[in-house]
């Protein structure tokens, strides 16, 4: 007779599913970004941001692969990640870290496709894909490793947004571009570099958060939950003039419900005072 683990150990089919999505998001993420790196960066000279900037830069100086390039400069990176960061966000960069690896160099064949002849429309594609492709690992917590690493690591510990540090290590990336290359394939770098950023912050990543002060909340808070599907938290506040006592709503929805939003509220209470 086979020896069964108890009940209570193994895990619900919705925990595991939770646990696979980060490492779903990192392959599928990653798929993306190197496509966008193969077909339209290189055959340009082009560099994407980070860590597989700086291996495109190797590549070009040395002839080693993208991704193995990305691999072993993301070696020291993942030593400081387990360190500073613990053991499952270290494996979950690990992980992250190979499948961009691996999947750079099996898709390494689309460099030689010259799929564009224009390099700033390129430039702007290749920018594109990359952003879709942070924006899905970012949005499902993944990991590629590299930039986000360092950033999550001077977030920590010294409280700089990771914004700022990956801004400033993409630019010592731009400068080596303009000296390797020229100084208009730095210019075309930092636009598919501009355009990724803003496709994953502000297409796929931000959130609002809305304040939004009514004498009928309770009314909207019902109506938000039914057809925006986010949960709502009611804050109990006193005008000061009135000295009456409200339910402040407040909520965080996706960039692309504030229109939705809007409309609910001002359908169910046209003198509600929203703050977004």
């Amino acid at each position: 007779m086979k020896n069964l683990l108890p009940a209570q150990n193994l895990l619900p089919a919705q925990t595991l599913w939770e646990l696979a999505v980060p490492y779903i998001a990192s392959f599928v993420g990653s798929l993306v970004v190197v496509i966008g790196m193969n077909a339209f960066f290189i055959p340009f000279h082009l560099l994407s941001s980070g860590i597989s900037g700086a291996a495109i830069m190797v590549y070009f100086a040395t002839g080693l692969p993208v991704g193995t390039g990305i691999f072993i400069l993301n070696i020291p990176i993942m030593i400081a990640c387990y360190k500073f960061m613990g053991r499952r966000y270290t494996l979950l960069s690990i992980v992250g870290t190979i499948m961009l690896s691996i999947l750079a160099d099996a898709t390494a064949f689309l460099s030689t496709w010259k799929i564009m002849d224009d390099p700033m429309l390129s430039s702007i594609t290749g920018g594109i894909l990359s952003g879709i492709g942070f924006g899905i690992i970012y949005k499902y917590n993944g990991n590629s490793g590299g930039l986000d690493v360092i950033g999550a690591i001077v977030k920590k510990y010294y409280s700089l947004e990771m914004g700022t540090v990956t801004m400033i290590l993409n630019l010592v990336i731009l400068s080596a571009a303009a000296y390797m290359f020229s100084l208009e394939r730095a210019v075309l770098t930092f636009v598919a570099i501009y355009i990724a950023a803003f496709i994953t912050v502000l297409g796929l990543k931000q959130r609002k958060s809305v304040l939004i002060i009514s004498n009928r909340s309770t009314p909207i808070a019902q109506v938000l939950m039914r057809y925006i599907g986010h949960g709502a938290t009611y804050i109990h506040g006193q005008g000061a003039y009135t000295m009456q006592d409200k339910r402040v709503i407040y909520a965080v929805i996706k960039l692309t419900e504030v229109a939705k939003v809007k409309e609910i509220v001002n359908k169910l209470d046209p003198q509600a005072f929203m703050i977004i």
